[in-house]
């Protein structure tokens, strides 16, 4: 999936600007595991690690070794500006599990 940004990097972002964050968690979450490899677009920095709730919204990752910004096991991960290809695989897969449900 393309352009990948974990939670504590947005939220670093979000509260150098002075913002309020509250809770994103808007969409409902399905247990789902994946293996996964995260590249941080701005250093290049990549990642591997293991999902465990999906969304349309995003995910939760488990790694050993996170992207920064103070992030240790795992982190949130928000999809943002997904193709259309990607946005079409990630609704099968969540109609997959509400069906499973």
């Amino acid at each position: 999936m393309s352009n990948l940004i974990s939670m504590d990097e947005r939220s670093a972002k979000a509260l150098a600007r002075g913002s309020v964050l509250r809770d994103r968690r808007y969409a409902i979450r399905y247990p789902f595991a994946a293996d996964v490899e995260l590249i941080n677009l701005e250093s290049g920095c990549r990642a591997e690690g293991v999902t465990s709730d999906l969304s349309m919204g995003g995910c939760f990752v488990c790694t050993s070794r996170p992207l920064p910004v103070k992030s240790r096991i795992g982190m949130g991960v928000e999809f943002i500006d997904l193709d259309a290809t990607n946005h079409q695989a990630l609704s099968r897969w969540l109609d997959q599990l509400r069906r499973n449900r």
